[in-house]
């Protein structure tokens, strides 16, 4: 698979004269809750031509999105997005970069990673995986049960608020990481042993009632989150975006 998506990497370049930087996988895979019937969901950082980058012309399109053979799904953002969301502080993107699946770099991933604590907002982190948490949520039914898929991402996102009020940092994108990071108890590690167990022969759809070991870690969040007492670090966005415009200046003119 690395081989097609790859390909499928060159494919984009030709086809939108463009340059990738780096992909990864993102999403189940990369969390570590793949199902036999995963699709295979590439993310990418790309930069164009540098005349791209002058001229009156106003330029709209900075995202490159396509459904491949093979389920493969890659969404790229243009370079300059990509910086303006991490001084942002997006979750989503900062997932990427602490994917543990990496299909090419150029070396930004790493020029990235060390810029993350500057811009980080664990506030905006916490909040990010408590509405991740409440939209899995949802799949549950009057009759008590929910998708093996959707209980591990909710899993997932409420262990993510607990690591980011205790850290006040970018969890980790793999789940196993996050999970060693916390204490969560014999009774809890034992039962999402057995969740990820099933879910590694679950297929998407699949339902289970959730283990009443598991309920705590993803129900009492939203409580937790409330009235945390924030360290609130000191901010360094001015600095971090200087390093930012350093680092998009090398790519574009490379």
């Amino acid at each position: 698979m690395k081989e097609k998506i790859l390909n499928a990497l060159k494919q984009i370049e030709v086809e939108h004269d463009c340059r990738i930087l780096f992909a990864v996988e993102s999403g189940s895979r990369a969390w570590g809750f793949a199902s036999p019937d995963s699709d295979y969901d590439i993310r990418a950082v790309y930069v164009k031509p540098l005349d791209w980058y002058h001229g009156l012309e106003e330029r709209q399109s900075d995202t490159i999105k396509a459904i491949l053979p093979d389920d493969i799904d890659v969404a790229a953002w243009e370079l300059r997005k990509a910086l303006r969301q991490l001084l942002k502080s997006n979750a989503s993107f900062m997932e990427w970069l602490g994917s543990p699946i990496v299909y090419y770099d150029r070396g930004l991933i790493a020029q990235l990673r060390e810029m993350e604590s500057r811009v980080v907002n664990p506030i905006a982190i916490a909040h990010h995986y408590a509405s991740m948490l409440r939209h899995a949520l949802e799949n549950r039914t009057d009759d008590g049960t929910i998708s093996v898929k959707k209980l591990c991402y909710a899993l997932r996102a409420g262990l993510c608020v607990r690591w980011t009020m205790e850290r006040e940092t970018m969890p980790p994108t793999a789940f196993a990481e996050v999970r060693r990071g916390l204490d969560l108890g014999r009774e809890a590690d034992e039962a999402i042993d057995r969740l990820l167990a099933i879910k590694e022969r679950a297929r998407e759809k699949e339902r289970t009632v959730p283990a009443a070991a598991l309920l705590p870690l993803v129900e009492d969040c939203f409580a937790v989150l409330e009235g945390h007492p924030w360290r609130r670090p000191s901010n360094e966005i001015a600095s971090a975006r200087a390093g930012l415009e350093r680092i998009f200046r090398s790519h574009v003119c490379a």
